[in-house]
């Protein structure tokens, strides 16, 4: 669930948490970003939550005329009547802890924004007020702790004090402040009385108990599943923050070793980090009272896909004029085929790359295809390294294309482009899956 909602924000380039329901639905449903390929040990609460949320699917798309094919992609300016507020008051078991990281990582640079999401992303599934609240408080624990706050601030007793302008100044659930006020900090840990539980507020508990009771990533977590109980679930929860804090390269190299995917892991942690500045320069550049989010059922002004215009706007001749001659002032341009090699112009139409330069590009005078724009990215950063990304390639498949999901196909298969990418290169993938 945690993968469902890093690729839901790294997709939608926000909040969306109708998007995120669809996403534990089909993990539900069939296994999307399951490590077995199928969903298992999923908690009653949110079993429940999904179905209810499958139900208002059925009901919402009888009401409005939508083929049920087409009922999980709803757009934006559908969501407001769309309640995902899935469960009711009471249900507080620990499941949104353990999936919430992704959310404080993307909006980390806006704290205030950070926290109100990360207790929205446990209310969609679990309704009770404490589940919101201590999502909230541990979202701000890892808002923190990516800010550079050391470990005496994060474990200290008036952190919620400090920080007050982060929760908006209100107060949390009585249970929760007691967790803020230090109640997990005992020294004799499970025979005082620490438990990892199911209940949201001991499962918080516990996982701060291990994280305030030990120095080092691989020690906490050790503490955390020798509490028994539900072992699982205390280790994910204390894993957030303790990453947050130590770091990816404190982790002991072994375990590393034993993660499944791992770099599909590192791949979406990147991707996560870098959409979250994307959308955080996007808000700096907006006006007052202009946040852009799809919770608050605004339409997203994300860029269109640059690459959406046809290729049947183009009608490409065989004349005897050179390559130099293209009309309408059109670019030149580089681009490679599925096997790497390049070549001067891509035949849309006929899907190979054009070798001869005895060829006249012209365009339609009355198509109504937009022209797309080449967006290319340079430098050596993470995200520039990978060529899928220079180009509005669809996010879910190029994520299913690095992590091995699908069999790469065309571009994909050579994702190490030992070639120059630079402003005139176009890269072409139109094989799917």
């Amino acid at each position: 669930m945690a993968l469902c909602l890093a690729i839901s924000l790294i997709a939608c380039q926000d909040f969306n948490p109708y998007d995120q329901l669809v996403r534990y639905k089909w993990w539900y449903r069939r296994g999307y970003m399951s490590s077995t390929g199928h969903c298992f040990d999923i908690g009653a609460a949110t079993k429940k939550s999904l179905q209810e949320f499958e139900k208002r699917q059925t009901k919402y798309a009888q009401d409005h005329g939508i083929a049920e094919h087409q009922i999980d992609f709803l757009p934006n300016p559908n969501l407001p009547a769309f309640d995902v507020r899935c469960s009711k008051e009471g249900v507080a078991g620990n499941a949104p802890l353990m999936r919430i990281a992704p959310v404080p990582t993307f909006f980390f640079h806006d704290p205030v924004k950070a926290i109100e999401y990360s207790g929205m992303s446990g209310e969609i599934t679990h309704g009770d007020v404490k589940a919101y609240d201590a999502c909230c408080y541990y979202g701000a624990l890892i808002v923190a702790a990516l800010n550079g706050e050391d470990k005496d601030e994060l474990t200290s007793k008036t952190f919620y004090d400090k920080h007050l302008a982060w929760f908006g100044g209100r107060k949390l659930d009585p249970e929760v402040m007691e967790i803020a006020r230090g109640s997990y900090q005992r020294k004799g840990g499970y025979e005082d009385g620490i438990r990892g539980k199911g209940y949201i507020i001991n499962a918080m508990e516990a996982a701060l108990w291990a994280f305030w009771s030990e120095d080092s990533f691989e020690k906490g977590i050790l503490n955390a599943v020798n509490l028994g109980d539900d072992t699982d679930t205390t280790a994910a929860i204390y894993g957030q923050l303790a990453g947050a804090h130590y770091g990816y390269k404190k982790i002991p190299g072994k375990w590393l070793k034993s993660i499944y995917a791992k770099d599909f892991i590192r791949c979406i942690s990147s991707w996560i980090t870098y959409e979250g500045e994307k959308w955080f320069r996007k808000q700096s550049n907006l006006g007052s009272g202009e946040t852009i989010n799809s919770v608050n059922n605004k339409p997203s002004n994300a860029e269109p896909n640059v690459f959406k215009a046809s290729m049947k706007s183009l009608i490409v001749k065989t004349e005897s004029s050179s390559i130099g001659t293209i009309t309408s002032s059109t670019v030149q341009r580089k681009g490679i085929n599925p096997v790497g090699h390049i070549g001067c112009l891509y035949d849309g139409w006929r899907d190979h790359l054009i070798e001869s330069s005895n060829i006249n590009l012209n365009i339609k005078e009355s198509s109504s295809y937009p022209w797309g724009k080449c967006m290319i990215k340079i430098g050596d950063k993470l995200e520039n390294r990978n060529i899928l990304q220079l180009i509005d390639f669809p996010t879910d498949l190029r994520l299913s294309v690095l992590s091995d999901l699908v069999i790469p196909e065309g571009i994909a298969a050579v994702i190490n482009y030992p070639y120059e990418i630079d402003e005139y290169t176009r890269i072409f993938y139109y094989t799917y899956l």
